[in-house]
């Protein structure tokens, strides 16, 4: 009876520990997902550019002076993107669009923190084992490389074009997916870490396969998306189902070399997003009525159940933002549900794999 009391008592000291660490990691994974719906609220108002440095330390103070104010907007004035785009912007304009950046930029230096200074207590305390640890040091070793990708992304808008390079915009926005759904799959695994018994067969089996694929469906549909913002195309052929009265538009394949075009013509990117994008939908719709077999425990019957609901209500959300000619609180809606979806697609994994 001793024994088994201290075993109990050992075991339950070390699930409140993993789920002290579940509780920060999704902490960090909700900061995350701000960071992604800041990032893109940013682009979507043309503020992107409006910080011409980057300066770690020092960028974390906003200008407090109406002189540090001039001073910015004055280097500023020096990029393309003032010449070209915003001639005749002044300086309450410009901190309009400053304040996005640095908003953007300060939460990733607040993600960091978060990050960063709890990690090293539960390594002092000794709360975290060495998989998990080596699991951790790999997302901070992501999220020093995000910062520098954010960056080398800015850097490619101050040049001749004040564009930013929609495939320096798709791997940043790619290693912050890859950085978000590393922490949240880690942190169920502490939170839910029990497995339960399930049947092997038929559905079961068939959906413990599918669903790896469907989450790499749903992580290059969004990927498709960072090149349909890169390149500005969702500006373009405002109808649906059709393109403007056509099932192929024109001139998609007007570059050359012809591998561009999928990725910086934007009649293609679009047409692109369009079929990935109800491939997803017709994908997780089916997965979602497979998903209510009793082969399967309640719960993961009922998060299939949201599965279906989020594919139909993502795509709905993406037509709407198309036919409505990208207005940026539904184009944000827009992103943060494809986060969602990603997120629920990763739950729903995690429910299949967890069973033994």
């Amino acid at each position: 009876m001793t024994e088994f009391t201290f075993i109990s008592n050992s075991r339950s000291r070390g699930d409140d520990q993993d789920h002290s660490i579940a509780i920060w990691l999704f902490i960090v994974a909700g900061l995350v997902f701000a960071m992604v719906l800041l990032g893109g609220v940013t682009r979507l108002t043309g503020s992107g550019l409006s910080i011409v440095d980057w300066e770690p330390i020092k960028g974390i103070f906003p200008p407090f002076s109406h002189n540090e104010w001039l001073l910015l907007f004055e280097k500023y004035k020096l990029f393309p993107e003032y010449n070209i785009v915003n001639p005749n912007m002044n300086l309450a304009d410009f901190k309009e669009i400053y304040w996005f950046e640095w908003s953007h930029r300060l939460l990733g230096r607040i993600i960091g923190i978060v990050f960063l200074i709890p990690f090293l207590w539960f390594l002092f305390r000794r709360k975290i084992n060495l998989i998990l640890g080596l699991k951790l040091a790999l997302i901070l070793i992501l999220g020093a490389l995000q910062a520098l990708l954010g960056w080398y992304m800015v850097e490619s808008g101050l040049v001749d074009k004040p564009d930013v390079s929609p495939y320096r915009l798709a791997a940043h926005l790619g290693l912050a997916i890859v950085i978000f759904s590393f922490i949240f799959w880690t942190a169920l695994g502490l939170v839910n870490s029990r497995s339960y018994a399930s049947s092997r067969q038929g559905i079961y089996s068939f959906l413990r396969i599918t669903m790896p694929f469907y989450l790499c469906l749903v992580f290059f549909t969004i990927l498709s998306g960072a090149f349909l913002a890169g390149n500005d195309a969702g500006y373009g052929y405002n109808t649906f189902p059709l393109m403007d009265g056509k099932i192929i538009p024109p001139d998609i394949f007007s570059l050359t070399p012809t591998w561009r075009n999928f990725f910086e013509n934007p009649p293609l990117v679009q047409l692109d997003h369009r079929l990935i994008a109800e491939l997803t939908a017709i994908i997780g719709i089916v997965v979602a009525i497979l998903g209510q077999t009793r082969r399967l425990p309640l719960s993961a019957r009922r998060i299939f159940l949201i599965l279906g609901f989020a594919v139909l209500g993502q795509f709905l959300l993406g037509v709407s933002t198309l036919l409505l000619v990208v207005p940026i609180p539904l184009a944000a809606a827009h992103q943060a549900g494809a986060i969602l979806l990603l997120s629920i697609v990763i739950w729903s994994c995690h429910e299949l794999y967890r069973s033994r």
